[in-house]
């Protein structure tokens, strides 16, 4: 009789340890909830992304996904939430077109960072000497404004070199070409590393080029180079970068909502992690960027604090 007991009494257990297991399950795959960033391909989204991440999976033991797509695709993907947050909103100007189309779809938390510029750059190499002024230098590119772009269309190859169609400041460039006169220049459309290298390739040829440039952004560490001035403000002034999140994120995961609304840097900052994540050529930027979190803790604390 105790044998048959035992038996009869099996199932029952069984059912109570699995419902024990799933239970505890269920609060482990909420504690381990997943929060989803979109990005860009651009220096300062690529560095900014795996920060976070980071800080997330570091530091509070929250899973993140970071996902890479184009600039209006963040936006509608954080409208539709098909991801959480971005943090690469450029405002008021680079993305005011966005934000007129999304803005009310979604909850914007301010600005991560302030102090960006977008705009025409050139390279401000020093080369050469003045006959009048021993030990004195001049760039090999003369120009100093936008206006000036259009005397000189030969030496730029009637080129101006730009980035990914969808993006903000390519909108701004058409506008400014029109502005400025530049009808017969050719807006090369391309990746932020096309850019890049180039701007790379006419440095060291010394010969002449217009890149769309943007700061934070490490190129303006690894060389010399200026921003024209822009007299008819088509590119607007001095900006910021906002963290935008989905509707409804903070009922969802209140911890991850109160990281992103707390995460702030400063340009120097970012142009760091940048240039560590370069050092490689780009290859390891989720460990340049625990490099950074680790070496600026009283900082990731001021994000991470409840």
């Amino acid at each position: 009789m105790k044998k048959i007991f035992c038996l009869m009494h099996i199932p029952a257990a069984c059912l109570m340890l699995l419902a024990v297991f799933f239970a505890a399950g269920a609060a482990c795959a909420q504690e381990r909830q997943t929060i989803r960033i979109a990005y860009t391909d651009w220096a300062d989204s690529v560095a900014t992304a795996n920060l976070v991440k980071a800080v997330f999976q570091e530091k509070m033991g929250i899973r993140c996904d970071i996902v890479r797509m184009g600039a209006d695709e963040m936006w509608a993907a954080v409208t539709e939430g098909r991801v959480d947050a971005m943090l690469s909103a450029w405002l008021p100007d680079t993305h005011a077109h966005y934000y007129e189309a999304f803005g009310d779809k979604v909850t914007d938390l301010g600005p991560n960072l302030k102090g960006t510029r977008t705009g025409l750059v050139v390279p401000d190499v020093k080369i050469g000497r003045l006959a009048a002024g021993a030990g004195i230098r001049r760039s090999y590119i003369t120009i100093d404004s936008m206006a000036e772009i259009g005397a000189h269309a030969d030496r730029f190859n009637r080129r101006i070199i730009g980035i990914e169609p969808e993006a903000g400041i390519m909108r701004q460039t058409a506008k400014a070409m029109d502005a400025y006169g530049l009808e017969g220049f050719e807006l090369v459309k391309g990746s932020e590393a096309e850019m890049v290298g180039e701007l790379n390739r006419a440095i060291r040829r010394q010969e002449w080029v217009v890149v769309t440039g943007w700061v934070p952004h490490w190129t303006f560490a690894r060389w010399n180079l200026k921003f024209l001035d822009d007299p008819k403000n088509v590119y607007g002034g001095e900006g910021r970068i906002h963290t935008i999140v989905r509707t409804g994120l903070e009922a969802d995961m209140p911890e991850a909502y109160g990281v992103l609304d707390r995460f702030y840097w400063e340009p120097a900052d970012v142009g760091q992690l940048m240039l560590w994540i370069q050092d490689d050529d780009g290859r390891f930027p989720y460990d340049k960027a625990l490099r950074w979190m680790r070496a600026n803790m009283e900082t990731v604390a001021t994000w991470t604090a409840p």
